[in-house]
Formats: C-alpha cells, structure tokens, sequence
C-alpha cells in the first residue's frame, strides 16, 4: 500500500577531503592504515545468510609491498555459483515486492555509513589492497562511491516518475519492473566505486545479484559487503563470490534464468561474454541485458594554439595518476611541432620530480601496478621500445619487483604515428606521444580518430576556438567522454556520465538515468473505466441506419 509520494531530491556530490598536512583527515587515515596492517583479515564469500570459508584460503598482499600479507580470502568454485544463484533467486520475490521508499533507504544509509564511520576504512582497504595514494582513495572508494549510491536513488526516483498521458474514459499507467531472473555483476580492480555500482544499481531496480569481483579488489569489496548488510540489505539480494572467470561464465551463461551482466574489465573478456551468451540465447525466459565499460586507449591532442603547462599538466596528471591504470588514463597523445620541445622538456621535468613508493607516505605520487602479471606485461612493452627503431624512451623505462610491483612512469616518443604503444591498450604508467606538423591538424585529427578500435575518452587542449569547434566534431565517435582544456580522465557522477562505444563497451554511462534503464522492464498498464458493450463501431452502420 502506498501512503505517499515520497521526494529524492537531487543530491549534492559528496565533498572531497583533501588530506593536506596537518588536516584531521590525514591523522585519522594514517590511524586506519595502521590499524589494518596490524590485523590479518580471514574473508568469506557472502552467500544469501551465510559467509561461505571453503578453506581454500588465497593469500592478500598489498601490491606495493609484497612481503606484507594483509590475510586471507576464501577462493570458491562451481558449487558455490550455484549457491549463489540459488540464494539470489529465493531472495527475489520478496525484495522486488519492497516498497521502493525502503529500498533506497537501504542504499542512502549506506551511502551515509561510508561518509563518516567507515570513510577511513574504505579508503584504507583500497590503498593497501590496491595501491592507491590516499587522494586517489578518497575520491574513488569515499567520494564516488557516495555518489554512485545517492544519485542513483535520486535517478531512479525521477524514472519511477514517468508516467504516459491518459484520455478521457481511462487511466495509463507505467510500471518498472526488475528484470526476470538474477543479475551478474563482473567488476574490475582499478575502482572500488565501479565495484560497488555495479550490484547495487541493479539491485536498486529491485534485481537480485550475483557479484563477481576482481580478487585483487577483494579487500575493499567484503567491506562494502558488510556495510550494505549493516544497512539492511536483505539476505541474498547481493551475493558476494570469489571464484575464476571461465567457470562463472559457464554456469550463469548456461542458466535459464539469466537476465543480464553488468560488466567492466577487457574488451576481449566481454566479446567472450557475448558470444556465450549469443549462442544461448535459447535457453533463456527473456533477453538478457548485456551492459559493459571495456577498453580503452585514450588520447590528448593538443593543437598549436595550446598553453605547453596545461598540455604537459594534463598529461602528466591524466596518464600517471593510479600509475595509468584507468580505462580513462590518457595513454597516446598528439603534441603540435611548435610545442614539442617545451612540452618534452616539462614531461622530463614532472616526471623526474614524482616521488614513488607505498601508498602509507602520503608524498608518493605514484604506487605499484596491481599484479605480477600486469607487471610483466608492461615491462614487455617498455622492452619493445628498447629494441625498436619506430620508437624511443624519453623519460623512464625502469622497472623493479624485488619489493613490490613498481613500474617508473614512462614517456615514449613514437616516430610512426601507428607504433603499438600508440595502438593498444597497456594499462599502466606508460604514455607514447607523437609530435605532428603543427600546419596538419586536421590530417592529425583523422588520424586519431582511426589510430585505435577503442573510444572511450579524449582531449583538446587549445585557445584556438575554431580547432575546438573542429576537434569536437571530427572526434564525435571517438570518444564517450570528451574535454575540453582538461585531462581525460576524472568522470564525476551526474556531472560527466561515464562510458564509450566501439570497443570501449555499450556506452550505457554508469552515473546517470540511461544506465538505470538498462536495469528494468516497463509493463504498460490501461485501465478503461466505462468498457464498451457493443463490438460494433460508428462507421460499421449503414447509410439507412441513421446515425
């Protein structure tokens, strides 16, 4: 029974902490980074009402510090999908039957809970977890994830709002429906918030969830977990499991009562996805929602008009920040022939001035990339340059796992605009630039438009209006999201939707209304109040019938 129409108001995004010296924040983080290095963690999988210890126990390591273990995690395996696909189903009913004023009550308590009496630990888990400086955190695992909780109460809100028009004699209604069976959400490493949307906004259209993290993530993801259930999440709503990609695909892709996948991570791992799913779409009550943010290779092009300090701060911020490993991280960039020097010159600069370490001193600008095996394979690309003739290293170029995974940010200079490092996806603190003849923007214009498959984020940086005007255009399919004058990285949800198409992924825009969509099935609903008792219509009467 509805007792009113209850308001959600837009939300204010939530402030940013600086964590400058001698700031309470920064005294009470150091707290909270002390006091979980002290502790070794045992983690279980959260399935339905139970926490699920396999004892398969996984060994955590922070990233940047390899000889520390933080604790365990209980690895699952096919038997545990099932489990968590059953729970998810027996818990559906009931939480789609919620009244929606209970549900995102859950969602903005939890939101809440994170602002104050667990900011500190989120942040702290996703710093050691995952090597993230303490501003990197808080505007990540604080700040967006926040966000991505409070405006998609407020989104939704607005969508339950929609309604059709009605003539006279009958009254239309809309009803938003969750989709028909369980939700399987497949997060990344690189953002504990993208980690948390990505459930809790399909459960949040009433869904139930089967959630697969990153096991590189996991330390802040349990976290998130026990918060949503101190919140009043309901049993069995989110499902939180630790299992291998392969044999997750195998059992949700062959369900019959799978709805949809709600996806970040690799291009290659989601066209995989799709396939399977292609070749069982027979199997299933209805179409499944297919939504996933994928690669990308990011550029900044910079024309000839451009200031050098914004070009170079740009790049400096936008490819190194999270040692480059965001899907939005400028990774190539296109430097005019009457700056190249200048702006060289300040890449060497800022780069030989960063300071690299953990993340608990607070003046490292740059941390560890997450694994040995991301190591490895961007110190294959670093190699590459060595040995090339198309290309070569301007500033960096070293690399060392004796302690942790620390890769020195990198700047290669390409001479063939095609070079691989300006092609493909490296994912880490590396950035290849080429420098074009300043009188061929437009030429290089097309050349960034069709360099990469990907098309997720990108750049302008000038003063010269009309190259603005041009780029903007000309790049119209390049990327998903695009600045002007600005780094391409940095999204803030209901202020930069994020998300691309191509090869980048659905482009379904993960902090707005149009990704909540995604998430429901509408029910049209007629109601006529004075039914017709005679089939027969006006014009079926004959001329000798009269009117």
């Amino acid at each position: 029974m509805n007792l009113g129409y209850f308001s959600y108001p837009l939300p204010a995004n939530e402030p940013v902490h600086s964590y400058a010296v001698g700031s309470v924040e920064r005294t009470e983080q150091k707290k909270v980074l002390a006091e979980l290095k002290k502790e070794k963690v045992d983690i279980p999988m959260y399935i339905g009402s139970e926490e699920v210890r396999t004892g398969n126990k996984q060994p955590l390591r922070p990233p940047h510090e390899t000889g520390h273990l933080l604790g365990f995690y209980h690895e699952g395996d096919e038997s545990h999908i099932h489990m968590a696909i059953e729970a998810a189903l027996a818990a559906k009913e009931s939480w789609a039957s919620m009244s929606w004023e209970s549900r995102a009550n859950i969602f903005l308590r939890a939101a809440d809970l994170i602002a104050g009496k667990y900011r500190y630990h989120m942040n702290g888990t996703t710093m050691l977890g995952q090597s993230k400086n303490v501003f990197q955190a808080e505007i990540d695992s604080a700040c967006e994830l926040i966000d991505f909780l409070r405006f998609n109460v407020h989104f939704l809100s607005d969508i339950y709002k929609q309604q059709p028009i009605s003539s006279g004699g009958m009254h239309n209604r809309m009803e938003w429906r969750p989709l028909e069976g369980f939700v399987l959400a497949i997060t990344p490493f690189n953002f504990t918030a993208i980690a948390g949307n990505l459930p809790t906004s399909a459960a949040m259209c009433g869904n139930v969830v089967v959630w697969k993290v990153a096991h590189s993530q996991i330390f802040s993801a349990q976290l998130f977990m026990r918060i949503l259930k101190e919140a009043g999440l309901p049993d069995g709503v989110i499902n939180l499991i630790y299992v291998d990609g392969p044999t997750l695909g195998k059992v949700c892709f062959n369900h019959r009562d799978f709805a949809g996948v709600h996806f970040t991570g690799s291009t290659g791992v989601f066209n995989s996805m799709w396939k399977a799913i292609g070749e069982n779409i027979a199997n299933y009550k209805s179409y499944p929602r297919i939504v996933g943010e994928t690669g990308g290779k990011d550029f900044v092009i910079a024309h000839k008009s451009a200031n050098a300090k914004v070009l170079s701060t740009a790049l400096l911020r936008g490819a190194f920040e999270y040692q480059g490993q965001k899907c939005s991280a400028a990774s190539r960039a296109y430097i005019p022939s009457n700056l190249a020097d200048e702006v060289k010159d300040l890449l060497v600069q800022g780069i030989q001035s960063f300071k690299i370490g953990g993340v608990e001193d607070f003046g490292n600008f740059i941390n560890a990339v997450i694994d040995e095996r991301s190591f490895d394979k961007i110190a294959s690309y670093i190699d590459g340059v060595k040995n090339s003739n198309d290309a070569n290293i301007l500033v960096g170029g070293e690399y060392d796992k004796s302690k942790g995974y620390f890769i020195q940010p990198t700047v290669i200079e390409a001479k063939n605009p095609r070079y691989a490092t300006m092609c493909e996806e490296i994912f880490g603190p590396v950035l290849t630039i080429y420098v074009y003849d300043e009188s061929k923007f437009e030429e290089t214009l097309d050349l960034v438009d069709t360099t990469s498959p990907y098309a997720l984020t990108g750049s302008i940086i000038a003063q010269d209006r009309h190259a603005v005007e041009l780029a903007t255009t000309k790049l119209r399919n390049a990327a998903g999201n695009f600045y002007i004058n600005d780094k391409p990285t940095g999204a803030v949800v209901g202020q930069q939707p994020f998300g691309g198409a191509r090869a980048s992924g659905t482009n379904d825009k993960a902090g707005s209304m149009l990704n909540l969509y995604r998430w429901l099935s509408a029910r049209t609903i007629k109601e006529t109040f004075v039914p017709a008792t005679d089939y027969r219509y006006p014009f079926l009467r004959g001329e000798s019938e009269g009117i």
